[in-house]
């Protein structure tokens, strides 16, 4: 029997790496398509250097997420690997075509990064001049493909601070999902209002997978729990997990979603008019099962 209650959810769908954008969105395009859902997609351009990662291993919190996650088969081999001997295939030049499906499919495109692992592991130690840079490459690199303007950007692993957003206020975005919390707001700096932020409510599936008793088995029950039936929801999958290693369990849970009265939308259909949104502030922490400090709504 189906739920009396009703959910929205944002559905965002955040793509690293060369082979997410190959194999995963593809496989998640025709999921959506089964379940006549729309979804924000947000691309990596540049580089796939993701397997420079590895030397985070070092961090003892990292190597336990790899290990709790079970990374090698969660990810595979060629992602964690990538552009460690090499520089890493170039997203948006080679995989054109399926970013250009993607919005053909209806879907909403945006930014996520030029190089993803660049930005994850410098963002926050990088100049005014190299953060403008990097988002300037990743938009030239979208926008070449779309042959349109690019509307919304969310960061890669959620690093953003102040100066981040002073140079994403020059691209003209609508709406930016930069970081973790619990409402839509305005940031303010320096009594300045900036670009809207959606924030990601839910977790994701390796912050949460091996904690607290959370398998497989019980891990959709567990998400589909945080839903509120008042209040943002908002949750990221991955074009590399919930599109390739874990599609199973994925379309499991778009069943026990139906069964909830879940409907997904696109980010974009979130955000109400802008003098409805109220004003906020954010600062940088840790979230739960995530190793690192993250942009957080406070």
């Amino acid at each position: 029997m189906a739920s009396e209650e009703y959910y929205t959810v944002g559905l965002r769908i955040d793509v690293d790496t060369w082979r997410g954008t190959r194999d995963g969105v593809p496989r998640l395009l025709e999921i959506f398509a089964e379940w006549n859902i729309q979804a924000t997609f947000f691309f990596s351009g540049g580089p796939d250097n993701m397997g420079r990662h590895l030397w985070r291993l070092l961090k003892p919190s990292f190597l336990v997420k790899m290990l709790r996650s079970n990374a090698a088969s969660l990810y595979g081999w060629d992602i964690l690997l990538r552009g460690t001997l090499w520089p890493g295939p170039l997203i948006g030049k080679g995989l054109a075509g399926i970013i250009r499906n993607t919005e053909f499919a209806g879907h909403e495109v945006g930014l996520h990064a030029w190089d993803h692992y660049r930005w994850q592991a410098r963002a926050e130690r990088m100049t005014p001049a190299e953060i403008y840079r990097e988002i300037q490459q990743g938009m030239d690199a979208i926008q070449g493909i779309l042959k349109r303007r690019v509307a919304c950007s969310a960061v890669a692993g959620w690093k953003c601070n102040t100066a981040i957003l002073l140079e994403k206020r020059t691209f003209g975005f609508q709406y930016n999902s930069d970081c973790r919390g619990k409402t839509i707001f305005k940031p303010v700096i320096d009594g300045v209002e900036y670009t809207p932020q959606i924030p990601v409510t839910l977790p994701t599936y390796d912050e949460i997978i091996g904690r607290d008793g959370i398998t497989d088995a019980n891990y959709n029950e567990k998400l589909l729990s945080l839903l509120k039936s008042e209040g943002l929801n908002v949750l990221t999958i991955h074009a590399e997990v919930e599109g390739i290693a874990r599609g199973s369990l994925f379309t499991q849970f778009l069943n026990m979603a139906d069964e909830k009265g879940v409907c997904f939308v696109p980010l974009g259909q979130l955000l109400p008019p802008l003098d409805q949104i109220p004003v906020g502030a954010f600062d940088s922490g840790p979230v739960p099962g995530r190793e690192g400090h993250v942009c957080r709504q406070i």
